[in-house]
């Protein structure tokens, strides 16, 4: 029963991540102008306001590649119990998250910064709990 469980957990927080990921990434590609613009003006008073679109970039590469392989990790842990594709997009999510959590520390939104911390213990978390099944 035990590997049952851990199985089923992995699935779950693969398919949270790839939902949450790829949701947050397809938003900034669709929708570039508007989060880059939304970026120029919180980091205005940053010394990161001359690297916005690059972080831009970064971010949405990173969420989109980590929501594929969490995806990709539900399907492969769905046929072959094999956890190493979600493994690699929970690794994925967490340099996300801590790169976003950077960011907004950078620009001093202690509340936002704060409101990350639940993604960051529920990834890092993920991390250890598909690494246990590689």
């Amino acid at each position: 029963m035990h590997s049952v469980s851990l199985w089923v957990a992995q699935i779950l927080a693969s398919a949270f991540m790839a939902i949450l990921f790829l949701q947050s990434g397809l938003d900034k590609v669709f929708d570039w102008k508007g989060n880059k613009e939304y970026i120029g003006g919180y980091f205005s008073k940053t010394p990161l306001r001359r690297f916005t679109t690059v972080l831009l970039f970064q971010i949405t590469v990173l969420e989109v590649l980590a929501g594929v392989f969490c995806a990709g990790g539900v399907v492969t842990l769905l046929f072959t119990r094999t956890p190493l594709i979600a493994f690699i997009g929970s690794v994925l999510a967490a340099l996300n998250i801590v790169a976003l959590f950077f960011g907004q520390r950078i620009a001093k939104d202690y509340a936002a910064a704060a409101g990350m911390v639940p993604y960051a213990i529920f990834t890092i978390g993920s991390v250890l709990l598909l690494g246990w099944g590689s």
